[in-house]
C-alpha cells in the first residue's frame, strides 16, 4: 500500500473512533474528516464539497420531509382508531403495531414511520395495563426490516443505489429492493411477534419536561355539525372513540338546555358538547369526530401563520377576574382561547364565561407572529416550546396524496427518484402541510451535512485505490469461502461497523469495498451491494446505530444491553435468511 491509501484510511479509522467516543456530533465529525482529508491531501481541493450537490443529499433530505408531513396528518391514527378499536391483548396489539410501523416504513422513512406509531404504543399499553417496552423495541426493529423494503425506505438503500448508478452508470430501482426486503420483513415480523417475551419489560426512571408539566384536565367545547361522524350516535360511541383519553361532562342544547352526559344520551346536530382531556386527546377526539371547536375562528389575516400556545395567567395578568366573552377576546385582540385547565377543580361553564384565575393554564390560538407579544401584554407565562395541535385541522388525504403520487412518477419511470421526491417537498411546503418554521428541522440538517462531508471522504479510499487493497484481503478470505460464504461475510462486517457509525456513512465506506470484493471473485457486484445495505440498515444490537434505535431508548426505558438480548438472534436471522435470498434474486454470475 501506498502513503495515499494507508492515509485515507488513517482518517476513516480515526472518523470511526470519533464516532464512538461520542463527545462530538456526528455531523461535526464528519466535517472534521473532511477537513483533515484535504490537509492530507486525500481530497483534492476541486473535491470538497462535491458531496452537497450529490443526489443522495437531496433524496434523503426530502424523503425526510415528506415523511415528517404524514406523520403529522394524524392519518395512521385514524387507521388504526378504525382497524383495532377494542384490541387488547399484548400480542395482538404488539402484532398490529409491528407489522404497522414495518409496512409504513417501506415508503416512509423509517424514522419517520416509527414516530407516527410511538403515541399509539402508548395508547396500547395504557389500555393493555402493561410497559411501553413491550412495544417499542420491536417496532424500532419492525421499522428497520420495513425500510429494506424500497429505495426510499431507508437511508442505506438510497446511498447504495446512488454508489450503484456511479460505478455502472445505473442505479437500483423503487422496488428493486422489495423481493428480498419483503422476505426479511415477514420473517423478521414473524420472529418478533413470536419471542417478544425477550424484550426486557423496563419502566422509565423519570420523566422528562414535556411530562413534568403535562397538563390533563383542559376543559374545552366543541359543536357536533352536520357532518360530524357521531351525530345520531351516542355519548357512549364517542367515548369508545375517545379510549377513556378525553370525558364528556356536559351537553348543551338550544335555549341553554342542559343534559346529563350519559352513555345512552343521543348526539344531535348542533349539540355543544364539554370536553375535559390533555391537548393531545382532544385535539385527536375532534378531529376523528369531525367536530369544530365552538371558540375557533378565523384568528390570522394578511398571509400569517395559525399557531397555539399554552400559558400559565400570571400573578398581575390582567385576565385575571374576566373571561375571555367579557373581554371580547376575538374581536379585540384577534385571538381564541380554546382551552383551560385548572388544578384540583372541574371546569362546568361554557368556556368563553369561565373567570381566569391566577395558576390557570389555557390553550390561546392566533397568529404566530403575534402570539409572543400577546404574551406580554396578557402577563401569561409560556410553558416549555412544544406543538399545541389543538384546533388545528389536519387533512391527512393531503400528504398521502403527495406521497402516493411522488411514488407512483417513480415507479413508473416518469421521474427520476431525487426529482419526485424534492418535488414532493416542496410541495409540501406550498400546501402548508409542513409549517415553515419546522421544515429544516424534519429534514434532520445534521444528517445532510454529515453525509455531504463523507461523500468526497469515502470516495477518497476509491480514488486511491484502498478499496482494492481491502477488497483484495478480504478475496483472500473469501478465496477460502463458497460463494454463500463471501456474500455473509460483506454482510456480517456491514452489521458489525454500523453500530458505530452511521448507517448512511457505513454504506460510504463499505460499498464501494465491497463492489472491488466481488470484482476480484469474478462475481456480478449487485449482490455484494444489497448486502452491505441490509446490513448497514439491520442494527439491532446497540441504541446508536440507527435513530430508530436511539428513538424508543428513553420513552422505553431500555438499557444498552437490554438490545441484544432480541436484536442477536434477530441478526441471526436476517444473515441466515438474506444470503440465499440475495444469491436467488440476484445471481452471482
Amino acid at each position: 500500500m501506498n502513503m495515499a491509501q494507508w492515509l485515507s484510511i488513517a482518517v476513516i479509522v480515526l472518523m470511526m473512533a470519533a464516532f464512538i467516543w461520542g463527545k462530538y456530533r456526528y455531523d461535526l465529525v464528519a466535517a472534521g474528516a473532511l477537513l483533515l482529508s484535504l490537509a492530507l491531501g486525500v481530497v483534492p481541493f476541486e473535491d470538497a464539497f462535491t458531496g452537497f450537490s450529490n443526489d443522495i443529499v437531496i433524496i434523503v433530505g426530502s424523503a425526510l420531509l415528506v415523511s415528517a408531513g404524514v406523520a403529522r396528518s394524524g392519518i395512521m391514527e385514524l387507521v388504526i382508531q378504525r382497524i383495532a378499536p377494542n384490541v387488547s391483548s399484548v400480542r395482538a396489539q404488539l402484532a398490529i403495531l409491528v407489522i404497522a410501523v414495518t409496512i409504513m416504513s417501506a415508503f416512509v422513512k423509517n424514522i419517520g414511520a416509527l414516530a407516527i406509531m410511538i403515541p399509539i404504543a402508548f395508547q396500547f399499553a395504557r389500555r393493555s395495563n402493561t410497559s411501553p417496552s413491550v412495544f417499542l423495541m420491536p417496532m424500532a426493529f419492525g421499522s428497520l426490516l420495513g425500510g429494506l423494503m424500497t429505495q426510499i425506505g431507508t437511508s442505506p438503500n438510497i446511498v447504495v443505489s446512488g454508489i450503484r448508478k456511479d460505478m455502472t452508470g445505473t442505479a437500483f430501482t423503487m422496488f428493486d429492493f422489495t423481493p428480498v426486503g419483503a422476505i426479511l420483513a415477514v420473517v423478521g415480523v414473524v420472529f418478533l411477534v413470536l419471542f417478544w417475551w425477550l424484550v426486557p419489560i423496563r419502566h422509565r426512571q423519570g420523566a422528562d419536561i414535556h411530562e413534568a408539566i403535562k397538563i390533563e384536565d383542559y376543559i374545552s367545547e366543541a359543536r357536533v355539525l352536520a357532518g360530524s361522524t357521531i351525530v345520531g350516535k351516542t355519548v357512549g360511541d364517542l367515548m369508545k372513540l375517545a379510549q377513556g383519553d378525553t370525558r364528556v361532562t356536559s351537553i348543551m342544547r338550544a335555549n341553554d338546555l342542559r343534559i346529563a352526559p350519559l352513555p345512552d344520551a343521543v348526539l344531535k346536530e348542533g349539540d355543544i358538547l364539554l370536553l375535559e382531556g390533555d391537548h393531545e386527546s382532544l385535539h385527536r377526539l375532534v378531529a376523528q369526530s369531525k367536530l369544530s371547536l365552538t371558540n375557533e375562528r378565523q384568528a390570522v389575516s394578511n398571509g400569517g401563520e395559525l399557531g397555539a400556545i399554552e400559558a400559565v395567567v400570571a400573578e398581575g395578568s390582567p385576565l385575571i377576574g374576566w373571561s375571555a366573552q367579557r373581554l371580547n377576546l376575538f374581536e379585540r385582540y384577534n385571538v381564541n382561547l380554546l382551552a383551560v385547565s385548572r388544578r384540583g377543580e372541574r371546569l362546568t361553564e361554557r368556556l368563553g364565561q369561565v373567570t381566569l384565575r391566577l395558576g390557570d393554564v389555557i390553550v390561546l390560538q392566533g397568529d404566530r407572529a403575534s402570539l409572543p407579544e400577546l404574551l406580554r401584554d396578557f402577563g401569561l407565562l409560556p410553558l416549555a416550546e412544544r406543538a399545541v395541535k389543538l384546533g388545528s385541522a389536519r387533512n391527512g388525504l393531503i400528504p398521502l396524496l403527495i406521497l402516493v403520487t411522488a411514488m407512483g412518477a417513480t415507479a413508473i419511470g416518469l421521474l427520476p427518484v431525487g426529482i419526485s421526491f424534492f418535488a414532493a417537498a416542496v410541495t409540501m411546503v406550498l400546501l402548508k402541510v409542513i409549517p415553515s418554521r419546522e421544515v429544516y428541522w424534519a429534514m434532520d440538517g445534521p444528517i445532510l451535512v454529515m453525509l455531504a462531508t463523507l461523500i468526497p471522504v469515502s470516495d477518497s479510499l476509491r480514488k486511491t485505490g484502498a478499496t482494492d487493497v481491502i477488497a483484495k484481503w478480504l478475496a483472500e478470505v473469501g478465496m477460502s469461502l463458497p460463494p454463500y460464504g463471501s456474500l455473509a461475510l460483506i454482510m456480517i462486517a456491514a452489521m458489525a461497523i454500523t453500530p458505530f457509525l452511521n448507517n448512511a456513512a457505513t454504506v460510504l465506506v463499505m460499498a464501494p469495498i465491497a463492489a472491488s470484493f466481488a470484482t476480484s471473485l469474478h462475481f456480478k457486484p449487485e449482490a455484494f451491494l444489497m448486502a452491505v445495505a441490509i446490513g448497514a440498515g439491520c442494527d439491532f444490537l446497540t441504541p446508536i446505530g440507527h435513530q430508530c434505535n436511539t428513538l424508543v431508548m428513553a420513552p422505553g426505558g431500555y438499557r444498552f444491553s437490554d438490545y441484544p438480548r432480541l436484536g442477536l438472534p434477530l441478526s441471526v436471522l436476517v444473515i441466515l435468511v438474506g444470503v440465499p435470498a440475495l444469491m436467488f434474486v440476484w445471481p452471482l454470475q
